[in-house]
């Protein structure tokens, strides 16, 4: 099942594709599939303003989370000690609510701020249901689906000491373009591509730290609630954007999300 979230009438609204037509849904969108009850037809795909298919009290993301991106980012940074080659536990941070922006809306580049903004091309689950130490048996009990995310990262702007100014300007997370349920996503094949070529190609197997390894370990921390999302870390490839580019990020099994970047 695919599920969208669009603008209708002046505000949002989900839906449930059927093709290229879109119909209402009533209710509860991270309930189980069996729970969601159809509506009248809305609009049509090709004419809907599709919004990020999530509404996150809190999005989540993880570092470090693929070898071969670990090896590439240890490339060019040099040795750093506080950084094992290969971490023994996972390493998460919060990006800002405010970054979030849905498929085919525009990547800002804070010209700025910064000289070198890349993609990361990242497996985005929805929590369904509110949970704390949640263990891993039962981890993904609380999914309510997937979704393609873009962890935009300004890759210069290190001198924080940690993540969250560099990814977290304005629009530095695409999420959709829907949420898909009922799918095993533990081997996906997932790409990032930048005017049409390919810069980022592996398969969500290749994670180092599985999907309820991550719930679990996150669940340790802090209370999960129904639309938090957590983007999963992003494998080897990632590269430069510049204004006038358009980014895709693609995962088998669940669609594309596009989005130009402008100057801003």
């Amino acid at each position: 099942m695919k599920l969208v979230r669009l603008m209708h009438d002046g505000a949002p609204r989900w839906g449930l594709l059927d093709g290229n037509d879109i119909l209402a849904i009533d209710g509860d969108p991270y309930s189980p599939d069996d729970q969601k009850a159809r509506g009248g037809w809305l609009t049509t795909l090709d004419r809907a303003q599709l919004l990020a298919p999530a509404a996150p009290g809190k999005l989540l993301a993880v570092g470090r989370n693929y070898i071969k991106h670990i090896e590439e980012m240890a490339a060019r940074a040099g040795a750093n000690p506080l950084l094992p080659p290969r971490p023994d536990h996972p390493t998460f941070f919060l990006k800002p609510n405010s970054a979030i922006i849905g498929p085919n809306t525009p990547i800002v580049y804070p010209v700025q701020q910064t000289s070198r903004v890349e993609h990361e091309a990242e497996l985005g689950l929805v929590i369904g249901r509110r949970a704390k130490r949640v263990s891993e048996a039962d981890a993904m009990d609380i999914v309510a689906g997937y979704l393609c995310g873009n962890d935009v990262s300004a890759r210069d702007l290190r001198d924080d000491g940690q993540w969250m100014r560099g990814k977290g300007f304005d629009t530095f997370a695409p999420l959709g373009p829907y949420l898909v349920t009922g799918i095993d996503a533990s081997d996906l094949r997932i790409q990032a591509r930048v005017n049409g070529v390919v810069k980022q190609d592996s398969r969500t197997s290749d994670l180092l730290f599985k999907l309820p390894q991550l719930i679990s370990f996150i669940s340790q921390a802090m209370t999960l609630e129904p639309g938090d999302v957590i983007i999963t870390g992003t494998p080897s490839g990632v590269s430069e954007i510049h204004p006038g580019d358009v980014v895709e990020i693609e995962i088998e099994d669940i669609g594309v999300l596009r989005n130009p970047v402008v100057a801003g």
